[in-house]
């Protein structure tokens, strides 16, 4: 697991080779990764879009950009966290993912970007 803290907004991030989604054979490798925001301010602040650069070990990236989360735009209020998992796909065996949430604080309606650390997707053999 990784973590980062951004403006009073902890990240983290857990992924998971997802073998059941996988076709080796065909270039096709999916992680699950899971996802934590805890707001540890002391203003609610609600996550708006967000931004992730993923990166093959081959070293092709893309980039995806999007309104909120699995749908969602939530509103976290201080002390409180939202969890979500979502998926990706490489063409790799290897890659990693990073990236940023820009939210919204409520309060002052102030608009701030957050980091997602960097995590990395391994399949478990290749760690051997």
């Amino acid at each position: 697991m990784v973590k980062t803290t951004t403006y009073n907004i902890e990240i983290s991030v857990d992924v998971k080779y997802w073998p059941q989604q996988s076709v080796p054979r065909e270039n096709h490798y999916f992680f699950v990764y899971f996802v934590t925001i805890e707001n540890k301010g002391d203003t609610a602040v609600q996550l708006l879009q967000r931004h992730w650069d993923i990166f093959d070990s081959n070293g092709e990236k893309r980039s995806v950009d999007g309104e909120g989360v699995v749908g969602e735009t939530p509103v976290i209020e201080p002390g409180e966290k939202f969890e979500y998992n979502s998926g990706c796909n490489l063409i790799t065996e290897i890659g990693f993912m990073n990236g940023h949430y820009k939210m919204v604080r409520l309060l002052d309606e102030e608009e701030f970007n957050v980091t997602i650390p960097k995590f990395d997707m391994v399949v478990p053999a290749k760690l051997n």
